[in-house]
């Protein structure tokens, strides 16, 4: 044993004394340029990994007044509507392992779950939490969805055309809410009428003066009609229930952005 020890020995010094040998016959500006290329990768794949386990966990709800945003806030939370809530006038967030997760096994991602204010004036709020957002879902009253399509589109379109929004891509989830009565509009349709509503919307916010466009970004392709596939970001729909608690439509986009 002793033996072999010491062959090892001889073998690493006869390498480090040709290595050593080499080395001093590299001009100093081929060592420095290696050393920097070295020390470069390093920091770039830590950098790569330290943004990996860094990867935004945060959901922000959204939408008009009435839309259901908190009990869909209290059923992915606690499973349940809690009833006599009234509306926000601040947002509710909280981190949390969603109500329909927890009797799996293994270790699962929470989720930081932010409930925004609909009203108009309580709105600015969003913007402190958008640039931290993974995924955004807008909630629509599927049942009273007619007499506020104008007012929903033009909030629909304001958040879509924030630069927060567009320069991250942050995908948005359309939910539909209240599905479960026999008298709300489907999916389908609620996406129809918002990609109607914006285009008006675009054509009448385009012919104002660039001086009082307070928008970003802007919707669209010249010329053809506005639809949700035109956007830099991934608009997709989904339907959903925050008083039965039908809510796996949503669940599956959360952990479609927010890995376990």
């Amino acid at each position: 044993m002793q033996q072999e020890l010491e062959q090892w020995k001889e073998q690493i010094s006869h390498l480090l004394n040709v290595a050593n040998d080499y080395l001093r016959e590299v001009p100093p500006n081929q060592l420095y340029a290696a050393a920097a290329i070295v020390v470069f990768t390093t920091l770039l794949l830590l950098s790569l990994r330290f943004l990996k386990r860094t990867k935004s966990n945060t959901i922000v709800l959204t939408g008009l007044s009435g839309s259901g945003k908190t009990v869909i806030f209290y059923q992915l939370r606690d499973g349940s509507t809690h009833q006599g809530t009234v509306t926000s006038m601040e947002p509710n967030e909280d981190t949390f392992i969603l109500h329909g997760e927890t009797t799996k096994k293994g270790k699962i991602k929470p989720v930081h779950i932010v409930d925004v204010p609909g009203h108009s004036r309580l709105r600015p709020k969003l913007d402190e939490y958008l640039p931290q957002a993974a995924g955004i879902v807008f909630v629509v009253d599927a049942l009273d969805f007619l007499p506020n399509c104008r007012a929903a589109s033009e909030y629909l379109y304001d958040l879509l055309t924030k630069g927060s929004v567009v320069r991250k891509k942050i995908p948005l989830l359309i939910l539909c809410n209240k599905t479960d009565k026999v008298t709300a509009h489907t999916k389908e349709f609620i996406r129809r009428q918002l990609e109607k509503e914006i285009d008006k919307l675009r054509a009448s916010r385009s012919a104002v003066s660039d001086a009082d466009v307070t928008n970003e970004f802007t919707l669209g392709e010249p010329g053809e009609p506005f639809s949700f596939t035109q956007c830099s970001n991934t608009v997709t729909t989904a339907d959903a229930s925050g008083l039965t608690g039908e809510i796996s439509q949503l669940e599956e986009f959360i952990r479609e952005h927010v890995k376990p």
